[in-house]
């Protein structure tokens, strides 16, 4: 494991997969004495120390490496990263963590992996760690409905934190006469549907301005992704697009953190390219820069900031749909004036910064609980050890 300094004393130790997605990291409270115990996120031992910026396969999720290290480790938390192995070496952690007197903690990030085609093998894996986690959460009410309809056991509810740092100066965009309505395509993963997205949103574009509501289409690509023939389908679409339509394709190197919410700040609308999902991490880094989200129907992410004003949800493949949610979303920015680069997104931008402020210590608060409540449950499934021995994993380490 990478050396960290020694932790406080009465600290939590936790062993999370992953440690260094923005996601784990922003759990750790804003106000260190916002908590009534710290908690110890321990960082991701590297699989390879020639790329320490990958975390992937996690080695954390690992039966011998939690043995080897169980006594480094208080509880382990699976976030990310299960589809890194098949269903039987997860299920030699998941005992592992057991017989270590480690309590399992599980985030049900997705109900659908958005990483895989096959749906089938992370289902198989939903189904162990929904059963024997310790404790369970998810980010929305209807992510704990289905997870209850379909495993018969429901999360507790902790929503997402912010994405963008707390501390970053925040992009608020560059001001422009007519709206931008964007979709960043990454690398085209497998749940990213970029040529049906780019189609309905071309002709969403047509229908706004045949109504009067012209908008110009910005469509975000990197230079290189895991599907060249749907970025050939790309770029003949928008190569294709009708002339009095304002359309730009443009394909980069990939962003880093910083210069993706600069691109991100610089729409009034942008647009979720997914075929398939339960939650999003875009719709996060939206609402923190003040930029509105049109949203397939797909998976929970409306559920994330339901407000109509942030996230307004269409039809994959309905243009019509798409252009309703596009105007809808501009015409409750006409009220607030909150476009890219004006003074408002700015004050809105700070605003929100706050709100993240405040909602980052109740996160880590419901975190820290749920620790507390997962070490009990495994401290009441641990055998009882010899008389005066230290068989029971150091309960007064597990529980305030």
């Amino acid at each position: 494991m990478t050396q960290t300094p020694p932790p406080p004393g009465d600290a939590l130790r936790v062993a999370s997969v992953p440690a260094g997605h923005p996601y784990v990291r922003h759990l750790q409270p804003a106000d260190e004495s916002a908590v009534a115990r710290p908690v110890v996120r321990l960082v991701d031992p590297l699989p390879d120390p020639a790329e320490p910026a990958r975390w992937w396969p996690p080695v954390v999720l690992d039966a011998g490496w939690l043995a080897e290290h169980a006594d480094e480790v208080d509880l382990l938390h699976v976030h990310f990263g299960t589809e890194s192995y098949d269903l039987e070496h997860l299920r030699r952690v998941v005992d592992a963590a057991h017989a270590a007197g480690l309590p399992l903690v599980h985030t049900v990030h997705d109900l659908v992996n958005p990483q895989l085609v096959d749906q089938g093998p992370h289902r198989s894996h939903l189904r162990l760690l929904v059963t024997e986690a310790d404790e369970l959460l998810t980010l929305t009410e209807g992510a704990a409905d289905e997870v209850e309809r379909t495993y018969g056991r429901r999360p507790v509810v902790v929503p997402h934190p912010h994405l963008l740092p707390l501390d970053a100066d925040a992009p608020v965009g560059t001001a422009r006469d007519g709206a931008v309505v964007g979709v960043s395509l990454r690398d085209l993963r497998p749940n990213v549907d970029g040529p049906g997205t780019v189609a309905t949103l071309l002709a969403a574009a047509e229908l706004l301005a045949e109504a009067g509501t012209p908008v110009s289409v910005r469509v975000d690509v990197n230079e290189r992704v895991r599907d060249a023939p749907a970025l050939a389908e790309v770029r003949v679409l928008v190569a294709a697009a009708p002339g009095h339509l304002a359309v730009s394709l443009v394909e980069h190197p990939r962003l880093d953190d910083d210069e993706l919410a600069s691109a991100l700040a610089d729409l009034d609308v942008v647009v979720l390219p997914y075929s398939h999902g339960t939650h999003s991490g875009w719709v996060e880094l939206s609402w923190d820069l003040g930029v509105p989200v049109a949203a397939p129907r797909v998976g929970h992410v409306a559920d994330q900031h339901p407000d109509p004003a942030d996230t307004a949800s269409f039809t994959a493949g309905d243009a019509a749909d798409l252009a309703a949610a596009l105007g809808g979303l501009l015409t409750a920015r006409e009220g607030t004036s909150a476009r890219a680069g004006s003074a408002e997104r700015r004050d809105l931008v700070a605003r929100r910064r706050d709100l993240r402020r405040a909602q980052r210590d109740e996160i880590a608060r419901a975190h820290l609980a749920a620790y507390e409540r997962a070490a009990s449950s495994a401290s009441a499934r641990r055998p009882a050890g010899p008389a005066g021995s230290d068989a029971v994993a150091r309960p007064s380490e597990l529980v305030s």
